[in-house]
């Protein structure tokens, strides 16, 4: 081979070893598969969450010039049903999973992402295990149950002090999910080091999800006579247990959720009418001020004319931003290389956020730190920040109008 020849096939050579990487960095579109609860028990807020994602292309191909394909699955509130709907998902191409608001399918989730080496990013799911494994494909932008019961229980003594309360006992009602447990756990280990609360729990009482009935449980706690009920829920069993709590004329303090879902969703407004009134839930939360809450409102209302962003800001916010973290991560590694992704999703660094709290960024484990809550009560038939004084919009009211009437 004479030397002309030579160079020519080195050149040739050159360019074949280089063109996977080049076709990767040139990637036009990111594949994200969006896993959410559609159906079943959780379908209500699976729903919620899934405007969040919907609205997500639009408004990001706008700020990042990133294009995004969803490709959806509803995992039908079972956990078994996520973990095939995880593996169809990364079968038929999605480059990044996205979802999926249950802690157990979560869970699921995770280990198929990590089997199968395909970033997760977890919208919202709170039990501590999922980012306690050593995985290196999953990333969480959301409170873990201790983040949420100590920010709870510290707000919880806010509100006290706010409205010169000294309620002295509580009955403590929970899901027995993953995602209760996880936050029962959390409470049995805070409750003891924060002695500036002036309340006990004189009985703890758990509960099905799914239960379709919770007279029993109502029975049981009114029994307790306690001044309040501390509760950890979904929607529908919250909706089956305020209507029961009527029927069975328990009039508390008030209805307080140290941090769970339900209590703030546009279905339990909806169901309840003036019942929902002065629930209150101690949650990871959306600044309204936020430059970016603006942009995302008004995408929202245009593709929801009908509907308002404050009924859906925890499940729409924190769903949008976990897409707004695989895309940003595309962008900067330009490549939908599985362990690129990652690499690059481990280095986000992301200021212009719509929730409460500081930047996004993750620690060793895939746990982000620093998220904040607010003390959100039903006032008005719209879920109101009381709490922290400086994000508030209006004052807390406690113990509620109703009572012991």
């Amino acid at each position: 081979m004479n030397r002309r020849n030579f160079n020519k096939a080195l050149a040739a050579a050159g360019a074949l070893s280089l063109a996977p990487g080049y076709v990767r960095a040139q990637a036009q579109k990111l594949k994200i598969g969006v896993i959410l609860p559609r159906s079943g028990y959780l379908s209500f807020i699976g729903q919620s969450c899934q405007k969040g994602a919907d609205l997500a292309p639009g408004v990001i191909r706008d700020m990042l010039g990133v294009d995004i394909e969803l490709m959806n699955a509803d995992f039908e509130s079972n956990v078994d049903t996520a973990r095939t709907r995880a593996e169809r998902l990364i079968q038929e191409g999605a480059n990044v999973l996205v979802g999926p608001f249950d802690s157990g399918a979560a869970a699921a989730i995770a280990q198929v992402a990590e089997q199968r080496g395909v970033p997760f990013v977890i919208n919202i799911a709170a039990a501590p295990q999922i980012t306690e494994q050593g995985y290196k494909f999953v990333f969480r932008n959301f409170q873990t149950a201790g983040d949420i019961v100590r920010n709870g229980l510290a707000l919880m003594g806010e509100l006290f002090q706010a409205t010169n309360t000294v309620p002295r006992t509580a009955v403590f009602m929970h899901v027995n999910d993953t995602f209760g447990q996880a936050m029962a756990k959390g409470i049995g280990a805070f409750m003891p080091r924060l002695t500036q609360l002036p309340f006990k729990i004189v009985d703890t009482i758990s509960y099905d999800p799914a239960a379709k009935d919770l007279t029993v449980e109502v029975s049981k706690a009114k029994a307790a006579n306690a001044d309040f009920l501390m509760l950890v829920c979904r929607l529908n069993d919250a909706i089956i247990l305020r209507r029961e709590m009527v029927k069975q004329r328990w009039n508390p303090m008030g209805i307080v959720s140290p941090g769970s879902p339900g209590m703030y969703e546009e279905q339990y407004y909806k169901a309840l009418g003036k019942l929902s009134e002065h629930s209150i839930s101690n949650v990871p939360w959306y600044n309204p001020n936020a430059k970016l809450t603006k942009v995302v409102e008004k995408a929202f209302l245009k593709q929801n004319p009908k509907d308002k962003l404050v009924f859906h800001g925890l499940n729409a916010g924190f769903t949008f931003e976990a897409i707004l973290i695989a895309a940003d991560a595309f962008k900067r590694a330009k490549s939908t290389d599985a362990k690129t992704l990652a690499d690059a999703i481990r280095q986000t660094n992301i200021t212009d956020k719509m929730t409460l709290g500081g930047p996004i960024k993750f620690n060793e484990k895939g746990q982000v730190e620093g998220i904040g809550s607010a003390c959100v009560q039903n006032l008005n038939l719209t879920p109101t920040v009381v709490l922290p004084a400086n994000a508030a919009t209006a004052k807390p009211v406690f113990p509620a109008p109703y009572y012991k009437k």
